[in-house]
């Protein structure tokens, strides 16, 4: 099968993507904040950690001893033991506990793509392991950049256009004028990302937020040697049935790909 790339902007383009996902691999993106804070989450020694889409999904896993990590336009839950900064997930606070996250765009778009082959979960913080595992797998890959309320951002598909450059070089050919124009993006920012980004409008979002701090964590390259496959998962809570996508670390060469 030929490794080709595609791109989504959005998630409201989801529909429209050639052939769907089925047989595919999928790369969910949401880089301020959702696959950061994953990604950060389990490198600081989260036991377990589920995503789902709805804030009364994740609710009902406290019963189980789950501890809560969500937020809706930015903002944490109330309630929640965590909201969705990275900063907020350390070691101290997450290693030997279970957590259930839920935010505004990216645990969407993780649940939409439960057709896919496998689905990956990335960010600036673990790119080159995704990148050698999506390789590994060789497959075609979509990157699905989930925007922000199904429209299009910049550094979600900045991100896409870094992660491009590298596929090319790994055998991987473009698809897609989508992922030209990510490329196009990618190579116009150089190496100044938090430059490319001042104007975005996540960005200035957090600095309403008075988050601005988050920004510089989302940002650093490579930080981690784990991809981050999710298998969606059907669990039965209180019965009532919850589709969630059940997050895992993985390395490039590990038993654990298929």
């Amino acid at each position: 099968m030929n490794k080709t790339i595609e791109t989504l902007f959005s998630p409201a383009l989801f529909p429209y993507l050639s052939e769907g996902v089925s047989g595919k691999q999928v790369v969910i993106i949401d880089i301020l904040r959702a696959t950061t804070t994953i990604c950060v989450a389990l490198d600081n020694g989260c036991k377990g950690m589920l995503a789902v889409s709805a804030t009364e999904d994740s609710e009902v896993f406290r019963e189980r001893g789950y501890l809560l990590a969500g937020e809706r336009n930015g903002y944490k839950l109330e309630g929640y033991d965590f909201g969705n900064s990275p900063q907020e997930f350390t070691s101290e606070k997450v290693i030997g506990n279970s957590i259930v996250i839920t935010t505004t765009n990216g645990t969407q778009a993780l649940v939409m793509s439960k057709d896919a082959v496998k689905i990956w979960v990335s960010s600036f913080y673990n790119l080159t392991a995704t990148v050698d595992a999506i390789v590994e797998m060789g497959l075609p890959v979509v990157l699905f950049c989930a925007g922000w309320k199904n429209r299009f951002n910049l550094e979600d598909s900045l991100f896409a256009g870094a992660m491009i450059a590298l596929l090319q070089k790994r055998g991987f050919d473009i698809e897609d004028d989508a992922s030209r124009a990510a490329l196009s993006m990618y190579k116009d920012a150089g190496s100044d990302f938090s430059g490319y980004l001042a104007n975005a409008n996540h960005v200035q979002r957090f600095k309403s937020m008075h988050a601005e701090s988050d920004l510089e964590v989302c940002l650093r390259t490579d930080v981690s040697k784990f991809a981050v496959m999710a298998q969606i998962r059907e669990f039965l809570v209180n019965d009532r049935k919850v589709c969630a996508g059940e997050l895992v670390q993985y390395v490039s060469g590990s038993v654990n790909l298929q």
